[in-house]
């Protein structure tokens, strides 16, 4: 009985509507207000039913120019109360819907006036104002319900991975830096589900209107505030194009820069893993059914973040090359390395595939930076200095850092690899090695090292200290190279063998110069007649001065390797002592000044340089 009633009251309506409306603008008024209460009252709907009815054609023609001009301004006069409120429209979902349902109208007026004739321009004009003032508002309210989805102004964005740490008191210049992240692996919802679906509903009718690309902007503008200020949150502070790949960051001092990439490596893989890709999610939702509309709003959201990390990293590399710097340029170079897989699905549309394509620029021009970065290492051995001679002969500052310098660079040599082998071909394996760019990048490193010791080794006065200042630094380069598997890998047996030789050369000459004019003394020829014991006397106290002149002069030398020390007073004990024993076989005098126990200890004493008390 309910649903007749409702029936018969809605006929009852329609009729008054068609009966009292003496003119087609009085119907409309009284159509609008009846259909305010219900979508059934509307005009469309009861035409449709006079066609359903079996009306003829004749009897009801289609709106004239004057019939459409008075729906424009039947609906000038609905809409412009929205148009005209300072409160937000989707404020109010009743509010929201009725504007909806009076945009479609108006949309739909629009394609009446596109069938009028050429000259009726009034109508056209009066329309298209409407209309244009519709896609302003509308263009507000989507921008308003992107950034304060809440209803919270100025809208503060709050993903779960963010922590703002402790409170700043108001200093702007503290950033609040998230915590360390070890899975990627999932999205933000940035924006409530009605959020979405109201957003939606007006990017549809936007992009019907012809209003698409206007939608677009007006998200990208949005949204990219919404990701600049994620990325800052991540410790990154935001530089213009300009500043981020000019004098800004190629100024800065090495400390501050490495800090940031430190903080830049942690916000390239939260943004490209996990901001953007919700990024595009969040644009699929809102402009679902509008593929090229999402695609260029998700490209005018991410253009700016992206190309921000994306410039700093490049600045970085176009720096410069100093060798300090290899080892976070190396960072940055593996961050994007491992990323890029990913972007090739993540930016596959027209609008945003630049972007995966500038990552892989500025991939190589990291990778150009790392192979700078090793040859300004050999130029920077080249030019130092041999301004002194290091004391007793001991290990070079330039050995040290060299060394220790590679053997921290191969921790990351599989990337090193891939950076040196450019051509990505390799080289052939030679001298019974493998072989790659790499290895022999190293290995010429390790020669020109070598020879710039040969230089220094000059310095010295006495030859001997100069061999023992080339035994000191030829084994801490082979200890360096047997301590890391990496290095040694790198640089093969042979080199290891080559440098061998190098070591038993120079302690031979050691050995030669040091006890020759020693053991002289203590020579005794085979044949008679022998010497006579004064003779011998004498020749025992020119080798008691030789061997007290030898270890006084050689008190400050030092061998810094403990395995060398002890090989090389072996073999100075295995020259003098045997010589010595049999000058005092023949000798035979038992008072004589030193044992050779005595000449041993005196021996064993050498090369303990500053060590000793």
């Amino acid at each position: 009985m309910a649903e007749q009633g409702e029936e018969k009251l809605i006929e009852v309506a329609r009729h008054i509507a068609r009966t009292l409306g003496r003119t087609d603008t009085m119907a409309d008024d009284i159509l609008q207000i009846f259909s305010n209460f219900d979508g059934r009252f509307s005009r469309e709907k009861l035409a449709a039913e006079r066609r359903s009815d079996g009306s003829s054609s004749d009897e009801h023609p289609p709106p004239s120019d004057s019939s459409i001009d008075r729906r424009v301004r039947s609906l000038d006069r609905q809409i412009s109360r929205f148009l005209n409120s300072d409160r937000s429209i989707w404020s109010d979902s009743t509010d929201a819907a009725d504007f909806l349902v009076a945009v479609d109208a108006l949309v739909a007026c629009v394609r009446g006036v596109d069938q009028l004739a050429p000259g009726d321009r009034p109508v056209a004009d009066s329309t298209d104002d409407l209309l244009h003032q519709c896609m302003l508002r509308m263009e507000d309210e989507f921008r308003s319900l992107i950034e304060n989805p809440y209803g919270a102004s100025p809208y503060d964005p709050r993903p779960g991975f963010y922590s703002d740490g402790e409170d700043s008191d108001g200093d702007e210049d503290l950033i609040p830096v998230a915590p360390p992240l070890t899975d990627y692996d999932f999205i933000i919802d940035a924006l409530p589900s009605g959020s979405v679906a109201d957003l939606h509903e007006i990017a549809k009718r936007m992009v019907g209107a012809g209003f698409g690309r206007e939608c677009a902007h007006a998200y990208g503008l949005a949204r990219r505030d919404f990701l600049e200020e994620s990325v800052s949150r991540l410790g990154i502070r935001h530089r213009d194009a300009a500043g981020a790949g000019g004098d800004e960051v190629q100024t800065a001092p090495w400390p501050a820069l490495e800090d940031e990439i430190c903080r830049w490596v942690k916000a390239v893989n939260v943004a490209f893993r996990i901001l953007f890709p919700s990024e595009r999610r969040l644009c699929l939702r809102v402009f679902s059914g509008l593929s090229a509309i999402a695609d260029l709003s998700f490209a005018e959201a991410c253009r700016g973040p992206a190309l921000q990390l994306l410039r700093f990293a490049e600045a970085i590399a176009s720096g410069s090359r100093s060798p300090e710097r290899l080892f976070r340029v190396v960072d940055m170079y593996e961050t994007l390395r491992d990323v890029i897989p990913e972007l090739d699905g993540l930016f596959s549309d027209q609008y945003s595939a630049f972007l995966s394509a500038e990552a892989v620029t500025v991939r190589e021009k990291l990778g150009k930076a790392i192979r700078g970065i090793f040859t300004e290492l050999e130029n920077l051995i080249r030019r130092d200095p041999a301004k002194a001679a290091v004391p007793g002969g001991g290990l070079h500052p330039i050995t040290r850092y060299v060394m220790n310098y590679l053997r921290a660079a191969c921790s990351s040599r599989e990337t090193l690899e891939e950076v040196m082998d450019e051509d990505g071909v390799g080289t052939a394996a030679s001298l019974g090695r493998p072989s790659s760019p790499l290895a022999s990048q190293i290995a010429w490193i390790l020669e020109v090292l070598q020879g710039n010791l040969e230089s220094k080794a000059k310095i010295y006065r006495e030859p001997a200290l100069c061999c023992i200042f080339l035994m000191n630094n030829g084994r801490y380069m082979m200890q360096k190279v047997r301590d890391s598997s990496d290095l040694a890998i790198l640089i093969g047996e042979e080199w290891m063998r080559r440098q061998a030789a190098r070591e038993r050369q120079w302690a031979a000459e050691y050995q030669k110069i040091t006890w020759s004019k020693v053991t002289a003394v203590l020579r005794i020829d085979g044949g008679p007649p022998p010497p006579t014991p004064p003779a011998m006397c004498e020749r025992l106290k020119v080798f008691d001065v030789y061997l007290e002149e030898t270890c006084r002069a050689r008190a400050a030398w030092i061998i810094t390797d403990d395995s060398l020390r002890a090989e090389l007073r072996a073999a100075s004990s295995a020259i003098v002592l045997p010589a010595y024993r049999r000058f005092l076989a023949v000798y035979r005098e038992k008072n004589v000044r030193h044992s050779p126990q005595e000449v041993e200890a005196r021996i064993s004493e050498l090369f303990e340089g500053s060590r000793k008390p």
